[in-house]
């Protein structure tokens, strides 16, 4: 768990700067509400640590800590857990399992496959491609590696037999629980292919173990590949914390699409917002080396959380076919649509 430090040094300060006189007057409604958000180590979980770095979390009157997954159906756990009140991150089986229970719901969307950007690519082990695997459409009878059963990765693999014509149960899904694992088994031959966002997928073609054999953008059209989502008391009793966080959410998502995706905004400003990033993203190299990979490749986040709900839609619909979420789950389950643009 890692905490941020900006509004406790202001409250330490504020707080020291009081005079015994004056303390009677501090009342709970001046105090900032404390959240928690659950980000992974990716360039997409961007928006969120821009938010607090630039101080737009501050502005909405909240005090931001951000706790670091590895996979995406633990994010879930923790936000019906009350354990995080915010995440962005893929729909899963379990996050959908969770709406069914009256946990969760799913209220923006963030990452999203556009046609004018490069978005998710599909890679195979140098020893695949070898024996082969040259094009999706020859994936059949092979390994696809993914972090959990029912994980986005799990779905996106699908897609790819169904548009290349081969059937689902010819993919080897092959779990691996955490994305560093997969990376290396794919980068050691365990695995045969996988699929990832493009800055991560770049770093990898660009040795000799990995390579790129096709975009996800040709097999799921105008996908949602990741959603903004919190509890199911928060979503129906806490709309005012619901509405700020997304009000300042969308002003980190607007910074991280000039500086990253549309590439407007002055060398200066993207180089302070790579800063704040590698706090969090690639914290483990040097600046130097990490600051290229953070601003490589970064895909479209919905200006705005908008939601594309089509997408959501048929994401629903593959889990209940693979048994990988209750039947009987609907949309409006699933989704609060009150709070963003819907498409």
């Amino acid at each position: 768990m890692i905490s941020t430090t900006r509004r406790t040094a202001l409250s330490l300060a504020a707080a020291a700067a009081l005079s015994l006189a004056a303390m009677p007057f501090v009342t709970a409604a001046q105090a900032a509400d404390s959240i928690k958000i659950g980000i992974l180590s990716l360039t997409s979980h961007s928006p969120s640590i821009i938010a607090e770095g630039k101080g737009y979390f501050d502005e909405q009157d909240l005090d931001v800590e951000f706790v670091m997954f590895q996979a995406a159906q633990p994010m879930a756990v923790a936000i019906a857990s009350g354990d995080i009140d915010f995440g962005m991150t893929a729909i899963s089986g379990g996050l959908i399992s969770l709406a069914e229970k009256g946990a969760i719901r799913v209220i923006g969307g963030a990452l999203q496959e556009t046609p004018e950007i490069e978005g998710q690519k599909i890679l195979v082990s140098q020893k695949a491609h070898d024996a082969g695997v040259t094009s999706p459409d020859k994936l059949a009878g092979h390994s696809f590696g993914v972090t959990t059963a029912g994980s986005s990765f799990h779905y996106m693999a699908h897609k790819i037999a169904d548009k290349a014509g081969f059937d689902r149960s010819e993919l080897k899904i092959t779990p691996m629980q955490k994305v560093p694992a997969v990376i290396a088994a794919l980068k050691s031959g365990q695995i045969d292919s996988w699929s990832i966002v493009p800055n991560i997928a770049g770093a990898l073609t660009k040795g000799p173990e990995v390579v790129e054999i096709g975009k996800i953008s040709d097999y799921i059209e105008n996908y949602q590949v990741t959603t903004v989502f919190t509890s199911t008391k928060h979503a129906t009793e806490d709309r005012d914390l619901v509405t700020r966080f997304l009000a300042g959410l969308s002003k980190g998502i607007d910074d991280y699409n000039a500086a990253f995706v549309d590439k407007t905004m002055g060398e200066d400003q993207v180089a302070e917002i790579i800063g704040m990033v590698h706090e969090y993203v690639y914290a483990d190299q040097p600046l130097d080396k990490a600051g290229p990979r953070i601003a490589a490749g970064a895909m479209r986040i919905n200006a705005g959380a908008k939601l594309n709900l089509a997408s959501v839609e048929d994401q629903l619909a593959w889990f209940q076919s693979e048994k990988l979420a209750p039947e009987g789950v609907t949309m409006a389950d699933l989704v609060d649509s009150s709070y963003v643009e819907t498409y």
